[in-house]
């Protein structure tokens, strides 16, 4: 028996002697953490089947499947079966008409910016067998009316429709100029901050397209030089930095049966935005979201869509600056709807009354609403998401219009999220923890799980197979009897008896969250690959992050940098302080914002950080778009001190320890001139710091061998200097 319990000890060390290492191959080139998702998952409208694509060697078959058992049912398209003029087609994105008679197929898709992309574009009718090309060139936004009888797309700036019964393509507008005018498109600074890129929508009916005509004749343009060829060519296009003029937006409707337009009244100001439209239960109603510059001020008008006059029925006004969103919903009672608000300090959800001018509270608490998932207009209820017991987890719940009969749907602990099925009889549930990787489940509307679809068990055993550090979560009081949450990793075989020395991580930006109950966190892989090679890594959430409520994510109004920069340094002071910390040893590093927040820590805190990383950093807010820097900052006209005095730029004649500086080229989000003139600035102090910059390469570093590459100088530069 003796014997038989030191084998088994033997066994046991000599299993843990063998786990494997991280390796950046592993990361970026092998792909070895890749976790499994639910591919192409797309419910029908009967809410009890959903269709998925199967890769059949080198075809796609489109198939339908039942959502409680999984089953197949039916094949509704296959690509090795249906070609157009010999070509196959391949199945990159698609999407049904709305009797499901139809499918939009879109391929070789060709990135313009973040969230668009050309495609090439076809209908296939299921009930003839045919497929129609779109368009001879690749579109924007192909988009089916909701009667399926006609598609809207935009195409060099202009906005068309093609009547699939005749195949006639009509031209909505015909004004549409590179750099000049765009119609059902939206300029780069919507789509980059306002988040979205299709600029029109069908009404309800199918009579109406609705859509947005941006002038940006006035807007500076910025040049960002591509690096191809003999000699390198300009991409042009219009960027409208802090304090400069922005395109002037029109909402203009179209009436399909008249071939008329109408252009709505949004009032006589130009200076403004108009950061959404929605269409109302009515048909001829289409809801128009207005905002002043300086972004504390929302009215939402609606406009006729046959004359275009319009009126006010609901008006929001903040302190600070409002966040848009798509958390409305209109009832279908044709005089409310559904909203989000921060009018009690935290974001919670309302119904609004507009002809009796009632306000309901639908949630409340010290707690923040994420998200509107749906509007069950059947059962009177509304599905959402929130962080009610603590800021890092994400919950679903439901409530009803009246704000009574709160349920929990999704009571584990962690993060879930959730897509709506039709009918919202069934939810699809990704829910994972921190150390759990997703599990996407189908619930109920009680919120039963029914069957599991992916539980990514062959990831959680890959992962066993590798020496990982420990992740936990953490509260850290830091400061002023301040609290904040963070996660933290420990190399294995942690000693507190022994020094080590800690990388910090942060993102920081407004309203943004990066301490969570959930799988993976940002970089986890290549963090547990330097906590394998000795390193604590951490990262805090400090003042200004979401999910606290507005007054902590909005204290860093017109000062972005030093409330957050004061909070990671004080985070680094407290490490610190600890028993198994080398407090010579703290280095702190970040991407876009965090890359700012990183290049500002080292500066400011130079007597506690010894390294920074910073990628794709903006070094003063003067060269960022104005959308985004002004709803937090005003225009530099205005706030002077607060652009500069908080700038990496305006500080780096503050640097001591070592600095590695990394930018794209192409970045056509926050420009490569961030980086020179941080470069400039540190060359004008005589100080020394390495820099790596990536040839065409735009914000995220991507394609070819480029993240490999900038994760091996940022992994060397660590474990040089740190």
């Amino acid at each position: 028996m003796r014997y038989s319990w030191l084998a088994l000890i033997c066994i046991a060390q000599l299993s843990f002697a063998q786990k494997k290492q991280i390796t950046l191959e592993d990361i970026w080139v092998k792909n070895t953490f890749r976790p499994k998702v639910v591919p192409g998952f797309n419910a029908m409208s009967d809410g009890k089947v959903y269709t998925q694509i199967d890769k059949e060697g080198d075809r796609q078959v489109l198939r339908v499947y039942d959502l409680k058992t999984g089953k197949q049912e039916r094949t509704v398209f296959d690509n090795g079966e249906h070609t157009l003029e010999g070509k196959q087609l391949s199945l990159d994105d698609y999407s049904f008409s709305k009797d499901e008679k139809k499918i939009l197929i879109r391929n070789e898709g060709q990135p313009v910016y973040r969230r668009s992309a050309l495609y090439r574009s076809y209908v296939y009718d299921m009930s003839t067998g045919k497929v129609l090309q779109i368009d001879t060139a690749k579109v924007l936004h192909a988009t089916f009316s909701p009667d399926g009888s006609k598609v809207a797309f935009v195409s060099a700036n202009n906005l068309y429709y093609k009547d699939l019964k005749t195949g006639e393509t009509v031209a909505v507008t015909t004004d549409g100029v590179v750099n000049k005018v765009i119609n059902g498109n939206c300029d780069w600074v919507y789509e980059e901050e306002f988040e979205f890129t299709r600029a029109f929508d069908w009404s309800p009916d199918s009579r109406y397209l609705a859509f947005y005509r941006f002038d940006e004749s006035q807007v500076p343009q910025y040049i960002l030089p591509m690096y191809t060829g003999l000699y390198p060519y300009n991409y042009v296009y219009k960027y409208p930095k802090a304090g400069e003029p922005n395109s002037v937006v029109q909402i203009k409707v179209y009436d399909v049966k008249d071939a008329r337009t109408v252009t709505a009244n949004v009032g006589t100001e130009t200076d403004q935005y108009i950061p959404r439209i929605k269409w109302t239960k009515d048909a001829s109603k289409l809801c128009i979201f207005r905002l002043n510059r300086l972004q504390n001020n929302l009215d939402l008008l609606l406009a006729d869509a046959t004359s275009g006059n319009s009126s006010v029925i609901y008006n929001e006004q903040n302190p600070y600056y409002i966040d848009i969103d798509d958390n409305l919903a209109f009832l279908p009672d044709n005089r409310s709807l559904v909203l989000h608000s921060e009018r009690s300090g935290y974001n919670h959800l309302y119904r609004w009354d507009w002809k009796s001018k009632r306000l309901t509270a639908l949630t409340g608490g010290n707690y923040d609403v994420e998200q509107i998932v749906g509007i069950d207009e059947k059962r009177n209820l509304v599905f959402y998401t929130a962080a009610e017991k603590t800021p890092v987890e994400r919950k679903l719940y439901s409530v009803n219009f009246e704000g009574k009969n709160r349920r929990t749907l999704t009571p584990e602990e962690g993060t879930h999220g959730i897509t709506p099925i039709e009918g919202f009889n069934y939810f699809l549930d990704r829910h994972s923890t921190l150390t759990m990787p997703s599990v996407y489940t189908l619930r109920d509307n009680k919120g039963k799980v029914v069957r599991t679809l992916e539980d990514n068990a062959a990831l959680k055993g890959k992962m066993w197979e590798y020496d990982l550090g420990n992740i936990s979560l953490r509260q850290l009081e830091v400061g002023d009897n301040k609290t904040l949450n963070a996660w933290v990793i420990t190399p294995p075989n942690f000693n507190d008896q022994k020094k080590y020395p800690v990388l910090m991580f942060q993102y920081s930006g407004p309203g943004s969250q990066e301490v969570g109950d959930r799988f993976p966190v940002r970089d986890f892989f290549w963090h547990q690959m330097l906590a394998e090679k000795g390193y604590i890594i951490v990262c805090a959430d400090g003042t200004g992050t979401g999910f606290r409520g507005q007054e902590f994510k909005k204290k860093t109004y017109l000062q972005l940098g030093k409330y957050e920069s004061d909070d990671q340094i004080a985070v680094a002071t407290y490490l610190g302080t600890l028993p198994y910390v080398d407090k010579s040893r703290i280095g702190i590093w970040g991407w876009s914002y965090g890359g700012f927040m990183s290049s500002t820590c080292l500066f400011k805190g130079n007597d506690v950080f010894k390294m920074a990383i910073a990628v794709a950093p903006v070094s003063n807010w003067r060269y960022y778009d104005n959308i985004y820097t002004e709803r937090y900052m005003r225009t530099p006209q205005e706030n002077e001190k607060g652009y500069d005095e908080n700038a990496p730029e305006k500080m780096a004649d503050r640097l001591k320890g070592k600095f590695l500086l990394v930018h794209g080229t192409a970045d056509d989000n926050v420009h490569f001139q961030n980086a020179v003139m941080l470069t400039d600035a540190l060359i004008k102090a005589n100080k020394e710091f390495d820099g790596e910059y990536y040839p065409n390469r735009h914000h995220g570093i991507t394609g070819g061998n480029a993240r490999f590459h900038l994760y091996k100088k940022m992994t060397d530069f660590v474990l040089t200097n740190l």
